[in-house]
């Protein structure tokens, strides 16, 4: 079998766009279906919480102290699943199904690898909060979550490492249609599980964790399944040799991976760095903060998507090694991501105080707090443009492998210029938290400003 094709059926991958409005086409077609499986995550994550709100308000703090501790550890996988992207487009623009393959496989096995190690921060979840001072009830009722949530890792980064590899073939579909039909299966499994019905144990808390980890187990399978006999992924043969670990390619895959998790972790840092010195100002500024940032993510998915898609646009690009077309794919994402996520800001802007009430109803004690979201809001309006530039060039950066100097920039930006601007401006300059947000605006300004720096150049260097 030939390990190398043309990709005759696939001229967008093969053939450079011939001019900038399609490549802002074939982007926009990527992007979508990652923009939509990215906020089906956002519903089954929500859905989770609103059905543990029927155990109460304990219940609600315990699980959010949960997630606290489980992302910290998930994190680092997500960003070493994140280079399987990068590693299979460039295969994939090059006609080289063989890399394609391999790309998958040391996705697979570093996520089974590294899942182990993970698993060990969510399993002792009640002393590493205890440690961080948390009240011992709350610490416990936390680990019954945790103890439900911690086998769902490796499947959830297998998933993770498979719809990677669909969309660097341009096929983010697939991925998107298990993610929305795996929503109201995980609706009903966690409250089942949580109240015991259906003939099934009552687990509380670890019911909630125990459905997760059963649905991460399923779109793990589903997506595994699609890739070995649907078309066109059975025709890369996705699970050929899977018992081989290729150490060279998993080296690489570590190279490119590694810098993008501990960014990752940099700027999950910053944000609860943020939350404490929200509560160190005052409870509705920590409360307007929360769902400040609850409508930022929301409003983040966008160039995210557009961030994943950069990637297997410069990837492929790079790929069959065309600089222009590398160039190309680059400005055509930053441009179309900085359009979209401008238009929505404006509508946030416009209904920042509607959204205030959204959360907090009309009640006249609330009002301090809808004041302050919508003020936050309205300052966020450079943040979010800010945070989607930088979204999307990282993402352009990873198509060509280029990830150290990203890390480097995040700990500029997020921590050299963000933190420490943030709290001269809160608590020296008497802004409280409206200052918070302004420096982080402008340090993510500046990561943004690098970012782009870097792209240039390096592409500059590509053309020469």
């Amino acid at each position: 079998m030939l390990d190398t094709v043309q990709h005759h059926s696939q001229p967008q991958a093969g053939v450079p766009p011939n001019h900038l409005a399609e490549e802002f086409v074939q982007t926009l077609r990527l992007a979508v279906p990652m923009m939509l499986t990215q906020l089906g995550q956002i519903a089954m994550i929500t859905t989770d919480l609103a059905m543990i709100g029927h155990l109460g308000e304990s219940a609600v703090a315990a699980a959010a102290l949960a997630h606290t501790v489980y992302f910290v550890s998930f994190t680092f996988g997500l960003g070493l699943m994140s280079a399987v992207s990068p590693l299979a487009a460039q295969a994939f623009g090059a006609g080289d199904i063989r890399r394609i393959r391999r790309s998958l496989r040391v996705g697979l096995w570093a996520a089974l690898l590294i899942s182990l190690p993970m698993m060990a921060s969510p399993l002792y979840g009640e002393q590493i909060l205890l440690a961080l001072g948390q009240v011992p009830q709350s610490a416990a009722l936390a680990q019954r979550y945790l103890n439900g949530l911690a086998w769902g890792i490796a499947p959830a980064l297998g998933f993770i490492a498979l719809r990677s590899m669909m969309s660097a073939v341009n096929r983010p579909q697939a991925p998107l249609w298990i993610t929305v039909a795996a929503i109201p299966v995980n609706a009903a499994l966690v409250y089942a599980l949580i109240h015991g019905l259906f003939g099934l144990p009552e687990l509380g808390l670890f019911g909630a964790g125990l459905a997760t980890t059963l649905v991460n187990l399923g779109t793990f399978l589903a997506a595994l399944a699609i890739a070995a006999w649907r078309k066109p992924f059975a025709g890369y043969h996705p699970l050929a040799h899977l018992w081989r670990i290729d150490w060279p390619l998993m080296r690489q895959l570590v190279a490119v991976g590694a810098p993008i998790s501990f960014s990752l972790l940099l700027e999950y840092g910053l944000f609860s760095s943020a939350a404490l010195l929200m509560g160190l100002i005052s409870t509705t500024a920590l409360a307007a903060h929360q769902i400040a940032l609850q409508v930022t993510a929301v409003l983040f998915m966008v160039p995210l998507g557009i961030g994943m898609a950069a990637t297997v646009r410069v990837g492929h690009a790079f790929g069959r090694r065309d600089p222009a077309a590398v160039r190309r794919a680059g400005l055509a994402a930053a441009v179309l991501g900085v359009a979209l996520v401008f238009a929505l800001t404006i509508a946030i802007v416009i209904g920042r105080y509607q959204l205030g009430r959204l959360f907090f109803g009309g009640a006249s004690e609330s009002a301090a707090t809808v004041e302050l979201t919508g003020t936050l809001l309205l300052v966020g309006a450079t943040f979010f443009i800010a945070d989607g530039l930088q979204t999307i060039m990282g993402g352009a950066l990873r198509g060509i492998n280029d990830t150290r100097m990203t890390l480097l920039f995040a700990a500029i930006g997020y921590w050299g210029v963000a933190f420490p601007t943030g709290w001269m401006l809160a608590f020296h300059a008497g802004l409280g938290a409206i200052g918070v947000w302004i420096g982080f605006s402008i340090g993510t300004f500046v990561y943004a400003g690098l970012l782009v720096l870097r792209f240039r150049m390096l592409t500059r260097r590509l053309v020469e």
